[in-house]
């Protein structure tokens, strides 16, 4: 968060987000996988959100998977054409949900203490 951590040298080597209908999304690297389809919570069939739409690429897919450095836009799901992609990253939100946790464990935490005034 201050910039003092080395790129190279990841705090968290992933990161898991969940929708308030507790959906899981894991970002790791430029790869992003959601075990689910749509959004997460906006419903884009009505206005005014339906405007802001975007077809489904792969109706077929159980999950979406997008190349973040690629297609930003997550507008591409490569959920059928990188299948170790998506598998690495299912299995790997798979294990963060059964542990009940996402934070490494035995970590010291930065705290608030210990972060320099400017």
């Amino acid at each position: 968060m201050l910039g003092r951590q080395p790129a190279e040298k990841s705090i968290r080597p992933h990161l898991l987000t969940q929708t308030f209908r507790g959906e899981f999304q894991i970002r790791q690297g430029r790869w992003k996988y959601l075990d689910h389809l749509g959004s997460g919570g906006n419903n884009y069939q009505r206005p005014p959100l339906s405007r802001y739409a975007l077809p489904e690429t792969v109706p077929d897919a159980a999950g979406q998977l997008y190349d973040l450095e690629n297609h930003p836009g997550e507008t591409t799901n490569l959920y059928f054409s990188h299948a170790d992609k998506r598998e690495e990253r299912k299995a790997l939100l798979e294990k963060l949900k059964s542990s009940g946790r996402s934070a490494p464990r035995n970590r010291t935490p930065i705290g608030i203490e210990s972060i320099s005034r400017l």
